[in-house]
């Protein structure tokens, strides 16, 4: 039995460790179950009304007092008591986690303080670019028009900034609420269904049995009192936008939204719909770009933003105004033109003044009687100025008599007279009539005595029919607040609204209502209380009533509490409440050892964990948390940077003030050898100073020699090294011999080194020439008359050449770059002509004597073929010849041609001669 006990006692521990938030017998708080109610009292407790999990919790309370106490267990329930208390423990079990679950749901729930600061804005910075991330994906991420939403759904997130205003009470994420489409404020689903029924009761409470129900009076809304139609009352929650009825809450969206895009019509409508998700508060402007045109559709149309697109080009408007002669000279603006501001001499309708006036309005009347002559000739027209005829004379034709009885016929000159019967008109009391002969003027007041009755139609008194009867009766009927009398005069039954003040307590329970007395619940109380910081200079402003339920605003001003350290000033923080946070500015002691100051931050009064506590003794013994004790530490080793240089000075790094000394940095030596070419390759060492040289790039005796040749980059040109081994300073110049050859590529030339790779390009021509005459032939033929030049050779020949006629008889001496040219021409003269005509017949009597002989010499071979034919014989064939006469030209011939080629020889060797 002890262990089943036991067992119950330490299930009932298990639970409470799972369920923190459960409180403990001893602390004075009873945890309702679930059907257990739960009130305040005076000392603070909370009691719970009956319920499974008390009634468990008390059982097994009073099983633990065991035997000792008054209801000790008898035997005959031993048997059953494992059982009973398995039972009971699985009650209390189920209490303590339904308490847990629903502490925890509430501190979720809730929008006060209870959430960590930093985790919160992080978290709220996610959801709200959630929120906004449709519109800056189709907006090229401008977010200026968003500032007016961001403010409502900050206030979203805002620790008990959605408060609302019929309950005085915060909003919390998992209630009910609505939200006005006026003024967009959030109330409590039950709050604004009471104010809606109990406004529309107010109104129509003064109607009659008939009149009620046939009439839809509205209710407004607490705060801007836009009002809403019967039929608009709320009965159901929804999300902002209206998609998702009881939208679920979900702790990673806006709360009260459900997540989807918002869809709402903009307002005022363009055809687009918002592109943010389900959020609080209006939407921003139309997003959409869209092509317009300026005002006066003169400009080309470019894209804008729909909530933008109309604009102005600034140029002149240029349309005709309603003056008809003048343009419009404003800026191109929207709507009609305004008048025309110009001023010009205009004539009255009537003709008769000129006056100066406005352009917009060219008719006006002056104040001058017509005075025309009207067409009866005996009056003149008594209209003021005037536009067309004056018309016909109003006293021609038919008129009536003052009583409108009777009509006469008379001349415009003569007046109606009087008719002589009653005048009978109805006078100004609506009930009698004029008793007097008809005459002109008004009628008289009435005097008739009559009884009449007061407004209110409680007393009758005989009196003149024209003075009004008031009795002095005050009016006992309520006015329409219910609360006071009328107490007018005669009342006629329609007593005005009451103008006393209501004066009752608002829900704030700081003020009275300050509107005009009236039925039904007050309005919200209209002030605000600003909650201000520890210091008082931040302040935040709250809606009256809630400034006892909302945290302190955070303050940007610096705390002005004295220091509690060494320091004459504390650090630099912001305005808190509660104790100093401990000081980090640097100690600044004077260290004994260096006389540094020390620079770790203040150690006054540092937290140093106790140790050496009493440890549990039994495991179920709670281990006691660990305790920190605020202790002054002694300043640690002296850390100030000192800069310190290293053996072979090539860097300065800051050492430790208790590790100063002499180092090395390990990087190569680096300065410059006696070659000043050529840098010390060991390690950094120590270098002695010599002839009192000072210079950091020194070598010293420590440093290596050099023992390299000369590796200086030679001269353009020089293809030799240097004589010299390494040294400083510039190479000797180069004294050796260098090959060329000239510009003509014929003889070689040898020059000094130096010579060639100092000059210029002038010099360098000089000393590639050889003096002699350019070998190089020119294209007519003859040779270059230059010095032996670079580049082509100028074609610039003057020597004589001989230029002969057509038919080389005539000759003469040219020079060759106009004969080139084709500059000169030789032609033949007469004399050539007939020389050349006497041979041109003779070569065609040589070639007559020729055709003709070769003729004879064919008849003569055909003839002889003939006689062969014959078969005669060989003697009798010379008697059968016929003797052939030779001609002149197979005579002589062979004369001839020696002749012939006598004088070719002699013309060949003239022409040679004359080139020459």
């Amino acid at each position: 039995m002890e262990a089943s006990w036991r067992q119950v006692a330490g299930g009932r521990g298990r639970a409470r460790g799972r369920a923190t938030a459960a409180p403990s017998p001893g602390d004075g708080v009873h945890v309702r179950g679930a059907g257990g109610g739960r009130e305040k009292g005076s000392g603070g407790a909370v009691h719970s009304g009956p319920s499974p999990g008390g009634a468990a919790t008390a059982a097994a309370a009073g099983s633990r007092r065991g035997p000792a106490g008054p209801g000790a267990l008898q035997p005959s329930v031993a048997s059953e008591l494992p059982l009973t208390s398995q039972r009971k423990f699985e009650e209390i079990k189920k209490a303590n986690q339904a308490a847990a679950k629903k502490l925890v749901e509430e501190r979720f729930s809730s929008s006060s303080e209870d959430e960590g600061d930093e985790d919160f804005e992080g978290k709220q910075g996610k959801i709200v670019a959630n929120t906004f991330i449709t519109y800056t994906t189709q907006t090229d991420g401008d977010i200026r028009e968003l500032e007016r939403t961001k403010q409502y759904v900050n206030e979203a997130f805002q620790a008990g900034a959605m408060t609302c205003l019929i309950c005085i009470a915060s909003v919390k994420r998992n209630q009910a609420v609505w939200s006005c489409s006026g003024c967009f404020c959030i109330f409590h689903m039950p709050c604004i269904q009471k104010w809606a029924k109990d406004s529309q009761f107010l109104v129509s409470s003064p109607l009659t049995d008939d009149d009620f129900g046939k009439r839809d009076y509205p209710w407004p809304c607490p705060k801007c009192r836009f009002e809403y139609k019967r039929s608009e009352t709320p009965s159901r929650y929804y999300c902002y936008c209206g998609k998702v009825e009881d939208p679920p809450l979900d702790p990673w969206l806006v709360p009260h939204s459900c997540g989807q895009v918002c869809e709402r019509e903009f307002k005022p409508p363009c055809g687009h719909k918002c592109l943010l998700l389900c959020h609080p508060g209006p939407c921003p402007p139309c997003p959409k770009m869209v092509t317009t045109t300026c005002y006066c559709k003169k400009a080309k149309p470019i894209p804008r933003r729909c909530s933008a697109k109309e604009w102005s080009c600034q140029l002149p408007c240029g349309r005709k105004l309603l003056c008809g002669q003048h343009k419009c000279e404003n800026p191109c603006h929207a709507g009609s033109c305004p008048p025309c501001p110009r001023v010009s001499r205009q004539k009255c309708v009537c003709g008769k003044k000129v006056a100066e006036r406005s352009c917009a309005s060219p008719l006006w009347h002056c104040d001058q009687v017509c005075g025309k002559t009207l067409p009866c000739g005996n009056h003149t027209c008594e209209q003021v100025c005037h536009v067309g005829a004056c018309g016909e004379c109003p006293r021609s034709g038919k008129r009536f008599c003052p009583c409108q009885k009777s009509k006469f016929s008379l001349p415009c000159t003569e007046d109606v007279p009087t008719c002589g019967d009653s005048c009978d008109k109805v006078l100004e009391c609506g009930i009698h009539r004029c008793s007097q002969r008809c005459h002109r003027g008004p009628c008289e007041t009435c005097r008739q005595e009559v009884e009449k009755q007061c407004r209110c139609g409680k007393h009758a008194k005989r009196m003149p029919c024209h003075k009004p009867y008031l009795c002095e009766t005050k009016c006992v009927k309520m006015r329409d607040c219910q609360k006071h009398q009328c107490r007018r005069k005669c009342c006629p039954g329609n007593c005005p609204p009451c103008d006393q003040n209501c004066g009752r307590t608002l829900g704030c329970r700081n003020h009275k209502c300050p509107s005009v007395c009236h039925r039904g619940s007050c309005y919200p109380c209209p002030e605000t209380v600003d909650v201000k910081c520890n210091c008082g200079n931040t302040k935040v402003t709250v809606p009256c009533g809630r400034e006892r339920t909302t945290r302190p605003p955070k303050c940007k001003e610096l705390c002005s509490r004295p220091s509690t350290c060494h320091h004459s000033s504390q650090e630099k923080h912001r305005c808190h409440f509660g104790s100093c946070p401990p000081c980090h500015q640097p100690c600044q002691k004077v260290l004994e050892k260096c006389g540094h100051l020390c620079p770790v931050p203040c150690h006054d009064q540092a937290l140093i964990k106790q140790t050496g506590r009493h440890q549990p003794t039994v495991p179920w013994e709670q281990p006691s948390e660990p305790t920190f004790v605020q202790t002054a530490l002694p300043c640690p080793p002296c850390l100030v940077p000192i800069p310190m240089e290293c053996l072979g000075k090539h860097e300065v790094s800051p050492l430790p003030c208790h590790a100063v000394g002499p180092y090395s940095c390990k990087r190569v030596c680096g300065r410059t050898l006696d070659c000043q070419n050529h840098t010390c390759m060991k390690e950094c060492h120590k270098v002695t100073e010599v002839d009192g040289c000072t210079g950091k790039n020194k070598a010293g005796p420590e440093c290596l020699h050099c023992e390299e040749g000369c590796s200086k980059s030679r001269p353009l040109g020089c293809p030799h090294p240097c004589v010299l081994p390494c040294h400083p300073g510039e190479c000797p110049p180069c004294v050796q011999m260098l090959r060329i050859k000239c510009h003509c590529k014929i003889t070689s030339l040898y020059v000094e080194c130096r010579k060639i790779t100092t000059a210029d390009v002038n010099e360098k021509n000089v000393l590639s020439c050889c003096k002699n005459q350019c070998p190089k032939e020119l294209p007519c033929g003859h040779r270059c008359k230059e010095m032996c030049h670079p580049g082509e050779c100028p074609f610039n020949c003057n020597q004589k050449v001989k230029l002969r006629c057509p038919c080389k008889r005539i000759k003469k001496e040219l020079q060759c770059n106009k004969v080139r040219e084709n500059q000169v021409s030789i032609e033949c003269d007469t004399t050539c002509k007939e020389i050349k005509r006497k041979a041109s017949e003779i070569k065609e009597a040589e070639a007559k004597a020729a055709l003709e002989e070769e003729k004879r010499r064919q008849q003569a071979e055909l003839e002889a073929f003939e006689n062969r034919l014959k078969g005669r014989r060989k003697k009798n064939r010379k008697r059968d010849e016929v003797a052939v006469e030779l001609s002149l030209w197979q005579k002589y011939k062979y004369y001839l041609l020696s002749v012939c080629g006598v004088g070719v020889a002699v013309f060949a060797w003239y022409i040679t001669y004359d080139m020459d």
